[in-house]
This record gives C-alpha cells, sequence and structure tokens, in this order.
C-alpha cells in the first residue's frame, strides 16, 4: 500500500514530526510510505473561486506546491493526518492542504483510508474533540475507513513526547497495515 503523511508542524523535529515518524517507521516494514512536511512547502490557502470545478484537469490557477501534493495523492491508498493542536485546530499550514483538497481532482484519488495523529500542549483530552469531530465527519461524507487515532496530550516542549506509550502505539498501528 502506498500511504502518504502530511504533517503540518511548523517546529521541525518537534512533537508531531517524532509521533510521525514512528507511524512510518512501522508502516514502513509493509508498506511504501512517504511524509510530506506541508510546512515546508509553499502552498496558498484556497479561496473559494471554484475555478478548479471548470478548469481542464480541475486544476487550481494557483501556481504553487499543492501540485505536487496533489500528484502524491492522487497516487496514495492511505492518507496519515498529523499535525500539532492549536486553539482546538489543525496547524493553519495543513489547513491550508485540507482546505486545497475541494477540488473535483479528488474524486479521482484512490484514497481509501484515512488516520489521524495529533498532538497537544494541554493535557486536557478534550482539546482533540474539535478535530476528532471533523475528523469523523470526513470518513463520512468520503466513505473512508478509519485506520486508527492516536493524540497525545501533555507535550509542549519540543522533545516532550519521547518515551510516551503512544510512540509505540503509533509504531504499532503503522505495523499493522
Amino acid at each position: 500500500m502506498k500511504i502518504v503523511v502530511l504533517t503540518g508542524s511548523p517546529r521541525k523535529g518537534g512533537n508531531t514530526d517524532i509521533l510521525a515518524q514512528s507511524f512510518a517507521d512501522g508502516a514502513k516494514l509493509n508498506n511504501d510510505v512517504e511524509i510530506i512536511d506541508v510546512c515546508n512547502r509553499n502552498v496558498n490557502p484556497c479561496i473559494g473561486c471554484n475555478s478548479c470545478f471548470l478548469r481542464d484537469g480541475n486544476k487550481c490557477f494557483q501556481n504553487d506546491d499543492m501540485q505536487e501534493i496533489y500528484a502524491k495523492l492522487s497516487a496514495a491508498d492511505m492518507l496519515v493526518v498529523a499535525s500539532p493542536v492549536y486553539f482546538y485546530g489543525i496547524s493553519a499550514q495543513l489547513k491550508s492542504v485540507i482546505d486545497r483538497l475541494h477540488t473535483p481532482m479528488r474524486k479521482t484519488f484512490k484514497i481509501k483510508r484515512l488516520a489521524l495523529l495529533l498532538t497537544a500542549a494541554s493535557s486536557k483530552e478534550s482539546v482533540f474533540d474539535a478535530i476528532a469531530r471533523q475528523y469523523e465527519l470526513i470518513l463520512d461524507y468520503f466513505h473512508f475507513e478509519d485506520k486508527g487515532r492516536i493524540f497525545v496530550a501533555g507535550v509542549n516542549d519540543k522533545g516532550a513526547i519521547a518515551g510516551r506509550e503512544e510512540l509505540q502505539k503509533a509504531y504499532l498501528l503503522g505495523k499493522s497495515l
């Protein structure tokens, strides 16, 4: 299976990156895995013009790095979204990528499986609720199979996730695929 992991943390080598890498290490045992750091890409936000509905190949008029991400997603069987939680939502950089999937082009993707990896500085488990609900709505709308969710609360400082059981859970989730 071809798995694309979209990471949305602007803090390089931070807790979200470590969690995503743990998942990828397990998944690489039986799958082709690519991590795409969306914060390292130039992706403009969707402006809602819907010109992609009219253009050849449903291409967005914005000529940015999203074209590369579209190509990688079109070849993927599974998508994993990994983000830090910023004020009860995913990072702005990752949100820009997800919003740009508002295109008929997504109907050509063969993605049928989805997983969610989240980290948060807050130790309140409810910090994940809004994102988890949106994730459930996406699963339902696109008829995706939920392959797993790993939420790690209370990891503020860079590297605070080290030694947490959720890293092993992420590895085992990847390995199970």
